[in-house]
């Protein structure tokens, strides 16, 4: 699928700007993903796949994960697609599939994470990632009651998954997010 394929997709199941850039946000970080973790070749399927995780939130919340693979189904998109954007739905949906491969496992650690470190940019004064450091936004992870709908479990055991400690995964992403979020405030709107 070319992503403005997939963007338009997203667009059409989903109209809160707030779910459209989370989108662009997962989209952005799976894409760094991709390159830094040797998997550049693949790094339209891997931004496609975040981008879509989340296709049926808006509609189907207690549908998640489960209601978007009869939406990308009809869409033509192939199973391994399909499985690896409903994977990350895993113990808390109820998605039948668990993340295997390393772009699923990415995807399950890194969803819950860029919605507390974007919550974190917003607290700052220049409403940044940019110079936010690993401290600052481990101790907003460490505070429970900080974006308290971000699932700090799902977060450390995408860690454990990914064979990473923590602290790992905490900085590869706020990098991750860094890196895109010029383009990111441009194609979403500041």
């Amino acid at each position: 699928m070319e992503r403005n394929k997939a963007l338009e997709l997203l667009k059409k199941y989903n109209k809160d700007p707030f779910h459209i850039r989370h989108g662009l946000t997962v989209e952005g970080t799976m894409r760094w993903f991709a390159r830094e973790l040797g998997y550049g070749d693949e790094e339209g399927f891997w931004g496609n796949v975040g981008l879509l995780h989340d296709l049926d939130f808006e509609l189907y919340p207690e549908e998640h994960c489960v209601k978007c693979q009869e939406m990308l189904k009809s869409e033509g998109l192939d199973d391994k697609f399909i499985r690896a954007v409903a994977c990350h739905g895993w113990g808390m949906t109820k998605t039948q599939f668990q993340p295997e491969h390393q772009m699923e496992k990415v995807l399950f650690a890194c969803d819950e994470l860029t919605g507390l470190i974007g919550a974190a940019a917003l607290m700052r004064p220049s409403k940044s990632t940019k110079d936010m450091e690993l401290k600052s936004l481990k101790k907003k992870f460490k505070d429970k009651k900080f974006a308290a709908g971000c699932n700090r479990d799902v977060i450390a055991q995408g860690a454990t998954n990914l064979g990473w400690e923590l602290d790992e995964l905490l900085q590869k992403t706020l990098t991750a997010m860094q890196s895109f979020e010029d383009q990111l405030n441009a194609e979403a709107g500041a």
